[in-house]
């Protein structure tokens, strides 16, 4: 009892705290700032989302000092401005054009329920606060609340609503994900990866797959299209993908969890446990904030000869802890740390062979011709292929503002420790022409391949821009990260007897130091018109040793090379912001990636492959943002021709161990559209689509293999929809109906024409209704209702998919139908 009567208390307190938080007095301290800035500045300091600043324009300067409540600085700061607000809940405001209303004239409550999707919100992937609307760049955000209606509980759910987002299906820990069909293959090796996740302000990956951190209690998700090499350097060639997570709040406590269940067709039941809790420790002063979660994806495939069912269960768990410190009107600390642990049972693809016969499956053969039509969800592997992904962050930002601008320092650190497990029959069967150990070992032996990453990554980047005000603006930065990579990795054999033989060992080490400074001027011409102008110039410092003991006949050897790889990245943007708040804009920008070096192999690998060179992506791009309909219309869209030479590409010796190299030239044109459209009687639709088209040209001739003519592992044409219907029903229920789909075309797999695995052309769908209040909800939700089987990734194992009449596919995980409970206080 006593422990019931505490609950209950707690739950009453949080009632009442969360009916004053819309007249909660907060601390501002805003600087002059025109109406729009001044306005990102208020949603920023009292964690609340406004939308449609642009309506207000680009003029006014305003500041304001001291606490208020929402509304009194709202009133403060629009007392002159060309527009008005309306108060849609206790954590939106939308802002309107027009005068304000009269003084007997209800002060805005009765403005229609925020639609469930929302597309105007504030991003700081320019590292300075921008309304999405205003920033000359192909970004578009997630928010909150748009993850909790579409269950986007990671990344790989998050890219079907954003235009050109792509990733890999290897599996949960192991994929890459894919911007805007700027590919360098599906395969994921020890090239930078062309895509630089960022967890807050930090960079979490460098050739690392993406972790798969799971998007519990995260305010929005951000992403940056075409190569961000001017202010975020290496690794951004494609874009950026950027996780914020949501902040502690000052002076209010918050509470949250939820949990689920799924039951998948042929598999395993999924279950899931999240939860969030922010606490203002010194009010005004000090809050913390932590998210915690677990999640077990059940398994679905059988592995036929292991006679083991569902072998592809994936569990993880993590969690997160905040501290936001206040230390006075103009200076704030936040940090952060972060862990998740990672457990895949097995790999998540099937294998079919191609033929006139019967597999060994027991399924009809393919023509090797056609396209597959589709797979069973079962294969024959003689080894478990698992996966570990461990993935630890810490990290402090430190901001300061003055009148004539801001500071911001930020510093973090990042240990990712990942292996993976494969099957390496193919490697020892004497049977296979290409096997390295075909003639010491025998049909009876068993290959086991692990590989390992330790990767050590620590990051300094300092920021000063300016205050926003005035015709001519700013930002500087000073960039320095020092990487630490180790990658341990063992082919055993093991006979029929006791005995493992290592028979394959390499121990091999990375290191990197990147040093950066950076910036960007824009001045306003007037008119709308203004012009940006900036760059970023770096060195990268690469040094690689290795260790091979390889069994005889062959050799072992080490390896100790260094090399700087140095240079300039220019940014040149032109834009007019017209007094509606249409953007149209044209941008020049470029991405690069260092080089390095190959080690790997049972011999050394030919002396033009032992290195491979930098690679550089320009980037040409012209786009137009547009509002109307009182904001109910948004259409950003944009047309895209980009340069990219000598492509850095994973790729895989016979032996079936990776190495990297520089493949080819490519021109790539494409044109990405984002559309969204809210209805007053709570109907929201989101459009996106990509078509790009590529042509690889001057393909290195240091390859025996053909090149292909198109990029591989990214479509001609991918696109999404996303439709979410909210209605109010009696004693303050809300029901809320969301349907998605998204299309991913065809595609090839790799550079190689001789091995032209088709994948993609499948739909992705996911149906779910909601029942809520302001502070519970419960969701039942149907994924892949269809249970479509389209091959979503034509790889699974390095040694075996190039094996003669063998096809790997990763089909579509089969109809799951789930139910999910949440509170939030």
């Amino acid at each position: 009892m006593p422990l019931q009567t505490l609950l209950g208390g707690v739950a009453l307190a949080c009632v009442a705290g969360g009916a004053e938080a819309a007249d909660a007095r907060l601390r501002f301290a805003i600087p002059p700032r025109a109406y729009a800035d001044a306005l990102i500045d208020l949603g920023l300091q009292a964690n609340i989302s406004i939308l449609g600043t642009a309506a207000c324009g680009p003029a006014g300067r305003v500041a304001l000092s001291g606490r208020y409540s929402i509304r009194e600085a709202l009133d403060r700061l629009l007392a002159e401005a060309p527009c008005r607000y309306s108060i849609i809940d206790a954590r939106t405001v939308r802002i309107l054009a027009g005068a304000r209303p009269a003084p007997d004239e209800p002060p805005g409550r009765d403005a229609p329920r925020a639609p469930a999707l929302v597309s105007e919100v504030v991003v700081t992937a320019s590292k300075r606060p921008v309304a999405l609307e205003q920033l000359p760049a192909g970004v578009s955000a997630i928010t909150r609340d748009q993850i909790g209606a579409t269950r986007a509980v990671d990344v790989g759910q998050t890219t079907g609503q954003l235009a050109g987002v792509l990733t890999t299906n290897l599996g949960p820990g192991r994929d890459k994900l894919l911007i805007r069909g700027l590919s360098d293959g599906a395969f994921t090796g020890r090239a930078r990866s062309t895509v630089s996740t960022y967890l807050d302000d930090a960079p979490i990956n460098y050739n690392a797959p993406d972790p798969d951190l799971r998007l519990v209690d995260i305010d929005r998700v951000e992403v940056v299209r075409g190569p961000q090499g001017a202010l975020y350097g290496s690794g951004s060639l494609a874009g950026i993908y950027r996780i914020v997570t949501s902040k502690p709040d000052l002076e209010r406590a918050a509470f949250g969890v939820s949990a689920g269940i799924a039951w998948t067709k042929g598999g395993d039941p999924s279950h899931e446990v999240d939860g969030y809790a922010s606490l203002p420790l010194i009010q005004d002063r000090i809050a913390v904030r932590i998210a915690a979660y677990r999640d077990t994806q059940g398994g679905y495939l059988d592995d036929v000869k292991l006679r083991i069912a569902n072998v592809d269960q994936t569990r993880r768990d993590g969690g997160r802890i905040a501290v936001r410190v206040r230390i006075d009107d103009h200076w704030r600390l936040d940090a952060l740390a972060a862990t998740q642990h990672l457990r895949s049972n097995d790999t998540q693809y099937v294998t079919t062979r191609t033929g006139s016969a019967t597999g060994a499956l027991g399924i009809a053969l393919e023509d090797p011709t056609t396209d597959w039509p589709g797979a069973p969800a079962q294969r024959a592997n003689r080894v478990r292929e698992a996966h570990n992904n461990d993935f630890s962050y810490v990290g402090a930002t430190l901001q300061g503002e003055f009148p004539w601008g801001a500071l911001t320092s930020s510093t973090s650190y990042v240990h990712h420790v990942f292996s993976s497990q494969f099957d390496a029959f193919a490697a020892v069967d004497p049977s296979i022409p290409t096997a390295p150990l075909g003639g010491i070992a025998d049909a009876t032996d068993l290959g086991v391949f692990t590989e390992a990453t330790r990767s050590n990554l620590l990051v300094q980047d300092l920021v000063i821009r300016s205050s926003g005000v005035g015709a001519f603006n700013w930002i500087f930065g000073l960039y320095a990260a020092r990487t630490l990579e180790r990658y341990p990795s063992t082919l055993g054999v093991l006979s029929t007897g006791p005995t493992v033989m290592t028979a394959y060992t390499e121990n091999r080490k990375d290191r990197q130091r990147e040093y950066a400074v950076y910036g960007e001027g824009s001045y306003d011409f007037g008119g709308g018109w203004s012009a940006t102008l900036g760059g970023r110039l770096f060195e990268t410092r690469v040094h690689t040793t290795a260790t091979l003991d390889v069994v005889r006949p062959y050799e072992p050897r080490s390896f100790d090379q260094a090399r700087i790889f140095n240079g300039f990245s220019p940014k040149l943007s032109v834009q007019r912001q017209f007094a509606n708040g249409d953007l149209m804009y044209a941008l020049v920008t470029e991405g690069y990636r260092p080089g390095g070096f190959n080690s790997s192999g049972f011999f050394p690998i030919r002396a033009s492959r032992a290195t491979f060179t930098a690679d550089r992506l320009r980037n040409y791009e012209v786009g137009v943002k547009v509002r109307r309909m009182d904001n109910r219309l948004g259409v950003r869209a944009a047309a895209y021709y980009d340069d990219w030479s000598h492509i850095q590409s994973d790729r895989y010796r016979t032996s079936g161990l990776s190495y990297t190299a520089n493949v080819a030239d490519a021109r790539i044109a494409g044109l990405e559209a984002e559309v969204v459209y809210d209805w007053p009687f709570g109907l929201s639709l989101q459009l996106n689509g990509l078509l790009s088209d590529s042509r690889v040209k001057n393909p290195n001739p240091d390859f025996d293999a053909p090149i292909t003519d198109d990029l591989p592992g990214v479509p001609k044409l991918s696109g999404g929809v996303l439709a979410a219907y909210e209605h109010p029903l009696p004693g303050d229920f809300t029901l809320r109906l969301v349907a998605e789909a998204n299309y991913v075309g065809r595609s090839t797999l790799t550079f190689d024409a001789s091995q032209q695995q088709r994948m993609g052309h499948y739909l992705r769908a996911q149906l779910s209704a909601e029942l809520a209040t302001d502070r519970w909800r419960v969701m039942a939700y149907v994924s892949n209702p269809f249970d479509d089987e389209g091959d979503t990734f034509a790889y699974g194992n390095p040694f075996s998919f190039s094996q003669q009449g063998v096809r790997q596919a990763t089909p579509q995980r089969p109809r799951t139908v789930g139910l999910r409970l949440g509170a939030a206080f």
